[in-house]
This record gives structure tokens, C-alpha cells and sequence, in this order.
């Protein structure tokens, strides 16, 4: 008795050759994960104009070198965090809101609030709650994720609001020690003695304040105080033409 042959399973060699070959023809390739994308930011701000974000820059940046992040993007603004009613700061909430920011980078907590607790907490809840992760540079120890983080986000929201009362107080303090001298308020005012002779021929030809100020690309209260004293003139601010 004869044992029965299997049966030969057809020889398909060829069909995996053709399709290795129009793979390579066409460029193709096996599909790879996309990995996921962090866009990684940094938010800086100061109080005033005259004042310079680079101290704030650098920190950041080495910190998050340091971590293996880049930086991708900075929301920068020159004005007080005494409100919420900042454009940079609007943005970048609603960007995290979005969902483009996954990693914010901050040199200090105060740089979001310095208004008192309920909107420091308001902010960083709202950024936490979009899925941003928060870096606060200067206290780095400070894990944002644990439980305790609502307690010590209040304190340093309060420590940054006593800092600004403080600043204020000692600014007031010292302005009324100068006005009690007989002495002025603000920045001191310059204007090139050339300025102020041009200024003064103007005014001679019968040119108004405002249209000095125009000619001469300088703020029409600088014009005013220095025709006023260039002319040694008792003639009241109010009667000159504008």
C-alpha cells in the first residue's frame, strides 16, 4: 500500500519578490509611529520698559538644556502683574487651551501673577487643567504635580504680593521725601541745548507747541518747559499756543 503524497503548496517567492520591488520603486517603506510632539515654551516678563528679560532668558535656558528640552518659543511682555489683563500672557492661555503647549518654562512663579492668591492659583489651575506642565526655574525642587503644590503655590502667590505692596510703599515713601524738598517726581527730562535753540527760533517765527513738537520728533510737555526756561519767561504754560 502506497502512502499518499502530500500536496505542494504553491511557490509564492515571486509575489513577495514583486512587492519588495515596488516598495523600493516607490519609495515606500514600512509605516513608522509618529512621535509624539511637545511644543516646549517659555514665558518671561518685567514690570517696566527700562527693565531687561535676559537674566530671566538665560536661567531658563540653561535649565531646560539641562533637562534635554529646547525652547521653542518665548511669550514676553514689559508690564506689571499686578493684572491678569496682559496680551502675552492671554495668548499663551489660549494656546495651552488649544492644546499646541505641553511644557511651560518659567524663571518664577510671580512671572504669571503677582495680583494675590486666587489668581495665581486661577492661572496655574487653568494651565494644568489645558495639560500643560509648569517649570518653575528658580525653585526647580518644587514638584507642581504633588498634593501639596496648592499650598505652596498660595504662599509664594503671597510672598509675591507683599514684594509688590513693599515695592510700592517704598516708592511712594520716596516720592513724597523729594516733593517735601521742593524737588520734581519721575525721570529727569533731557533735551540736546541744539533742540532747545531750534525749539526757542520757532516759537519765535509763530509756531505752535504741537507743531514744534511735530518738527522736532519730541513730546510736546518737553517742548513747553524748554521754551519756558530757555526764555526765562514768566509767562504761564497755559498761554502758550498748542
Amino acid at each position: 500500500m502506497t502512502r499518499a503524497s502530500k500536496p505542494k503548496l504553491p511557490d509564492r517567492r515571486h509575489e513577495a519578490d514583486a512587492a519588495q520591488a515596488a516598495i523600493a520603486a516607490n519609495g515606500a517603506g514600512p509605516r513608522k509611529a509618529r512621535p509624539r510632539f511637545v511644543d516646549v515654551v517659555a514665558y518671561f516678563r518685567v514690570s517696566s520698559k527700562g527693565q531687561s528679560l535676559e537674566s530671566q532668558r538665560h536661567a531658563v535656558h540653561q535649565c531646560a538644556t539641562a533637562r534635554g528640552d529646547h525652547v521653542g518659543r518665548h511669550f514676553e511682555e514689559k508690564q506689571s502683574g499686578k493684572t491678569l489683563d496682559r496680551p502675552e500672557l492671554a495668548r499663551l492661555l489660549s494656546e495651552a487651551k488649544q492644546g499646541k503647549i505641553r511644557k511651560l518654562y518659567l524663571f518664577r512663579l510671580d512671572r504669571l501673577a503677582r495680583s494675590g492668591i486666587r489668581d495665581m492659583l486661577g492661572v496655574v489651575n487653568d494651565l494644568r487643567r489645558f495639560g500643560v506642565e509648569i517649570i518653575n526655574v528658580a525653585d526647580e525642587g518644587f514638584d507642581m504635580s504633588s498634593p501639596a503644590a496648592p499650598v505652596i503655590i498660595a504662599v509664594l502667590a503671597w510672598v509675591a504680593q507683599m514684594e509688590r505692596d513693599a515695592l510700592v510703599t517704598r516708592a511712594a515713601a520716596a516720592r513724597a521725601r523729594v516733593e517735601a524738598k521742593g524737588g520734581k517726581w519721575g525721570h529727569p527730562w533731557s533735551m540736546p541745548p541744539a533742540l532747545r535753540r531750534r525749539a526757542r527760533e520757532l516759537k519765535k517765527q509763530g509756531r505752535t507747541i504741537r507743531e514744534i513738537a511735530i518738527a522736532l520728533k519730541v513730546p510736546k510737555s518737553t517742548i513747553a518747559r524748554a521754551i519756558k526756561e530757555e526764555s526765562r519767561s514768566c509767562v504761564p504754560l497755559a498761554r502758550l499756543r498748542y
